[in-house]
């Protein structure tokens, strides 16, 4: 049995200085020590991808907005209240909604969505018909 160094306690065992002397002990520690200092360092970058995604959606929807309104100018389409389910809403509708995606519930009364031009009256949903005006909520 080797000898640690003089003023630290020496091993009773003679498993416990093998287990101390071991390479792949020390490279299974040396690989958990890594892995936690890596996961460490990615959730201080967190935040930052959180805001390239805040960022990249903005952008997403201001590009959704955009088409909404080229088809609007078309004439082929018409604004339908109360038809859209939660975050598929079209664009701007009232309290609640501020652009396209941002309906907090199905079949919100102020949030509209683009349909086929004479189809949103027909339209039938668990809370009513589809209007072409604001439903009260």
């Amino acid at each position: 049995m080797k000898a640690g160094p003089p003023g630290l306690p020496q091993p009773a065992h003679k498993a416990e200085t093998e287990q101390l002397e071991d390479p792949m002990s020390n490279r299974i520690l040396s690989a958990v020590v890594a892995s936690a200092f890596a996961a460490a360092l990615g959730s201080f970058a967190a935040p930052a991808n959180a805001a390239m995604t805040d960022a990249e959606m903005k952008k997403m929807m201001e590009e959704n907005q955009a088409k909404t309104m080229e088809k609007m100018k078309k004439g082929n389409f018409e604004e339908c209240y109360g038809v859209a389910l939660k975050g598929q809403n079209d664009c701007f509708a009232g309290a609640g909604t501020t652009c396209a995606g941002t309906a907090a519930a199905d079949y919100q009364g102020n949030a509209w969505k683009l349909v086929d031009k004479g189809t949103c009256e027909a339209m039938t949903t668990p809370k009513g018909k589809g209007s072409l005006k604001a439903i009260a909520m």
